[in-house]
């Protein structure tokens, strides 16, 4: 029984890490979009 707890612990673990990543990697692309636009709109004026 101890050792499927484990394992789902690490299971859970290792999504959270994920998630954290992607919510991470979401942000740095959003920001890059919002950069872009804003350099794109400056070069209009």
């Amino acid at each position: 029984m101890w050792i499927e707890l484990g394992v789902f612990a690490l299971v859970f673990v290792f999504a959270m890490h994920q998630f954290h990543d992607l919510k991470k990697e979401k942000a740095k692309r959003e920001a890059a979009r919002q950069n872009a636009e804003q350099t794109s709109k400056d070069q209009h004026d």
